[in-house]
């Protein structure tokens, strides 16, 4: 097997730092396991970071955007031309994700793989132009290998410009018309769950429109079926650009040392490609939010996560994400500021 470098080993955590952590979790006065998800994720963090008390300060936002090919097909309620009007603005600064951005203090970068809106040509937008957008997957694979491996790439060169600035948790985006069919095709073939369960509205689509995406689904999975127990080729088949990327960036980070907080539905299908692709780099990932996506369920139970938010959200963009970060920041505040009982002089429970 060639040595690709998304299955190098990923960064251990340090188990010093965690169990000092985890002592000390049980030295604060408060009853232990009072603060529930916000002690645990605490205490993970210290393990990531390799540090007791652990701290959010530097955060890294990426968006990766890219136009997919089974638009064509009509699983969308939007036009296809919507995602580069959104790479406008998104540098304009007026999408969700820059507010967000903003109020986090959060660095925010823009990351254009691929879109079919021609002479795109933002200030502030990484355009990479690996095509067109992908090929339309029900009549062929949804990019070649070379293509792949560069969104693969594009993904981890934006981790280690994350590491650069001293980044302490990586927030992945996308923004990609489309993008929902991608994912749902790319889970349909890792989970071999039954396409109705993962395809759902997306951007907007009435129950009409959502079993039009799922027959166009069962299509591309019969057209595939043959290397569907392979991750990385069910990505290329199946996938997109910035799901590619993704992937990357989650890989790259628990190889570098940087926390992911991942963010809805596609990116988690990143996720869960990332960790069949390299199993170790699951303990790098905390989950955002649960998602109004109904496929969502099924790919968060598959990891294993526990998302700190569920308000119903279907965005994309790293907005769940983004929204949970207070939280976050919070559990750090809580773990590290609060009195141990023998500071407080406050009387612990017998032991």
């Amino acid at each position: 097997m060639n040595d690709f470098w998304w299955q190098r080993p990923c960064k251990a955590l340090d188990t010093q730092a965690l169990e000092a952590a985890q002592s000390r979790q049980q030295q604060l006065t408060k009853p232990a396991g009072s603060l529930g998800q916000l002690e645990r994720v605490a205490v993970q963090l210290a393990g990531l970071q390799g540090r007791v008390k652990p701290g959010l300060d530097k955060l890294w936002i990426a968006i990766f955007a890219g136009d997919h090919g089974v638009v064509a097909e009509g699983v969308s309620a939007y036009p296809q031309e919507v995602t580069g009007q959104m790479l406008h603005n998104f540098v304009t600064g007026g999408a969700a994700i820059n507010v967000l951005a903003r109020q986090l203090r959060a660095r925010l970068e823009v990351v254009d793989l691929g879109t079919v809106t021609p002479g795109l040509n933002l200030p502030g937008v990484r355009h990479l132009n690996l095509g067109a957008g992908t090929r339309n997957f029900v009549e062929g694979p949804a990019m070649t290998q070379a293509q792949g491996e560069q969104a693969l790439q594009a993904g981890r060169d934006s981790v280690l410009r994350a590491v650069e600035q001293g980044s302490e948790l990586f927030i992945g985006g996308e923004m990609g018309i489309g993008n929902t069919t991608a994912a749902s095709a790319v889970a349909c073939a890792l989970l071999d769950i039954p396409v109705a369960h993962l395809a759902g509205p997306g951007t907007g689509l009435d129950a009409a429109g959502v079993s039009h995406k799922a027959r166009v689904i069962e299509r591309a999975l019969s057209l595939h079926a043959a290397q569907r127990g392979d991750a990385l080729q069910t990505l290329f088949n199946l996938g997109g650009f910035e799901i590619a990327a993704l992937v990357g960036a989650y890989l790259a980070c628990a190889q570098e040392g940087v926390a992911v907080l991942v963010d809805g539905f596609i990116c988690s299908v990143a996720a869960l490609v990332a960790v069949r692709l390299n199993p170790e780099c699951r303990q790098w990932l905390l989950f955002g939010h649960r998602g109004a996506e109904p496929g969502h369920r099924h790919i968060l139970q598959t990891l294993e996560a526990e998302p700190l938010l569920d308000l119903g959200l279907r965005l994309g963009e790293g907005s769940g994400a983004a929204l949970a970060v207070p939280l976050l920041r919070l559990a750090c505040d809580l773990h590290g500021q609060m009195a141990t009982f023998a500071e407080a002089a406050v009387a612990d429970r017998p032991a």
